[in-house]
């Protein structure tokens, strides 16, 4: 995500990285590679050149040019505007009113709406204890409505029951009533979408707004479609006063022109971002996560977030314990391999960690699935006895472990060595810091994952 985009910042602010004393020249300069990467970025042209005005008159105008650290204030100015111009903050749902909370879904065919209706669903119930219900008031796509009732199906979440011969006003009306009638106390419609826009589309969207009276109107937009999706935003906004955006596919964009324009251009916040085809992949969009992943910075909290959410605080001090009493198994390392990977992919969870951004970028991510997967292949294979006591594993012991999982004995070795280097680094980490354990690592990647 925005790899493209952090790579030219950072080549622009290498330039005056480490300076102490920098000009009114240096500033313009380093601006005007800033723009030239945000363009490239497909971020909007009056977006970018406001961004870089601001961030100008504030570098020469605060007293930047004659602190002791220039570069690191110029920076600093460049991260709070790129915060502003993603909304300052997490944009909340619109929800606390008297049940049902009506949610409309709008966006063209192949945004990804009615995924994520289903991942708005899981949302819902996992982190804000809601009732939803999935309404399929899209009569017009093939399959449309069967698609939903499959996702109802697979996240347990009830869907209203329509079918392609009634009215989608209708099925709006009726599925409010529905939903008062059984205890649900949030609706989520998935309206009709269309290859591009048309004026039926929008008359259908306005009636069902009128008749319904949705307390948020959420667009869903492809990210990887850039400028495209900042004009559909628009256009939809004018028609039925979008409240907020979900911007799909975030994960897949290298650019990230849509995320940078979308406020600025529409007015309206982005309020979640999709991460990946999970359905539980929909994450609460905040700037100034997104502004510090951009610049570099990691996303600390985020990671915090998806770790635990997967792990239990009972759990996490049990194995706390293990590490400090240097007792850590192949059975632990096949727990916290699970949850990694519950998490998402090796490079998103580096790209996350501060520092390491660079390091992600070196990934082959296939290769990586590819190594998990075998891993996890040989640790199954072996007994209760062997995953809790490594060191009984004989020859013969992994030769049956290779023939069971369908490795050979030198992937055994390497996996054996592996752990206990990791081991030995958990034991570093207690007794001086993770200074020590990096400088043990000395630049190394344990886990052979980089190309």
């Amino acid at each position: 995500m925005f790899n493209n985009l952090s790579e030219k910042l950072d080549s622009a602010f290498k330039k005056i990285r480490g300076r102490g004393i920098l000009s009114e020249k240096d500033i313009q300069n380093t601006m005007r590679e800033v723009r030239m990467a945000l363009l490239e970025a497909d971020v909007n042209y009056k977006v970018a050149k406001d961004f870089c005005q601001k961030v100008s008159d504030k570098a020469i105008g605060n007293d930047v040019l004659k602190s002791l650290q220039p570069d690191q204030q110029v920076i600093k100015i460049v991260h709070e505007e790129l915060v502003a111009i993603l909304g300052n903050q997490a944009a909340e749902l619109n929800i606390k009113v008297a049940p049902p909370a009506i949610i409309m879904m709008v966006g063209l065919q192949g945004s990804g709406k009615t995924t994520t209706c289903g991942k708005l669903s899981v949302y819902l119930k996992k982190q804000l204890k809601r009732s939803p219900l999935l309404v399929p008031a899209d009569i017009y796509r093939p399959a449309a409505i069967d698609q939903l009732k499959t996702l109802g199906k697979q996240i347990n979440t009830p869907v209203f029951d329509s079918n392609v011969d009634q009215n989608p006003v209708d099925i709006a009306k009726q599925s409010i009533e529905y939903a008062k009638n059984h205890g649900l106390d949030t609706v989520i419609l998935d309206t009709a979408g269309r290859l591009q826009v048309d004026e039926a589309m929008m008359q259908e969207l306005k009636d069902i707004v009128s008749i319904c009276t949705p307390t948020e109107v959420l667009l869903v937009a492809d990210a990887m479609t850039g400028q495209e999706a900042v004009n559909v935003a628009s256009t939809f906004n004018e028609a039925v006063n979008v409240s907020g955006l979900v911007l799909t596919k975030m994960d897949g964009d290298a650019r990230g022109g849509a995320a940078l324009s979308m406020l600025s251009v529409t007015g309206s916040p982005i309020k979640f971002i999709g991460m990946g085809e999970k359905l539980d992949a929909l994450e609460v969009f905040h700037p100034n996560r997104l502004a510090d992943r951009i610049l570099g910075m990691g996303d600390v909290m985020s990671l915090i977030e998806k770790a635990s959410q997967e792990v239990s605080m009972e759990d996490t001090l049990k194995l706390q314990k293990k590490i400090k009493k240097n007792d850590f198994t192949f059975e632990d390392f096949l727990g916290q391999l699970r949850m990694m990977r519950k998490m998402g992919s090796v490079g998103s969870l580096m790209g996350m960690i501060p520092g390491m951004n660079k390091l992600a970028k070196q990934i082959d991510e296939e290769q990586a699935e590819k190594e998990l997967t075998k891993t996890e292949a040989i640790i199954l294979s072996m007994t209760p006895k062997e995953r809790n006591n490594p060191a009984i594993l004989s020859g013969s012991r992994r030769k049956r472990i290779a023939k069971g999982s369908g490795t050979q004995v030198q992937d055994i070795n390497k996996l054996s060595k592996q752990f206990m280097e990791m081991k030995k680094m958990m034991k570093q980490l207690n007794k001086g810091g993770m200074g020590n354990m990096m400088k043990m690592l000395g630049g190394k990647n344990p886990m052979g994952m980089l190309k």
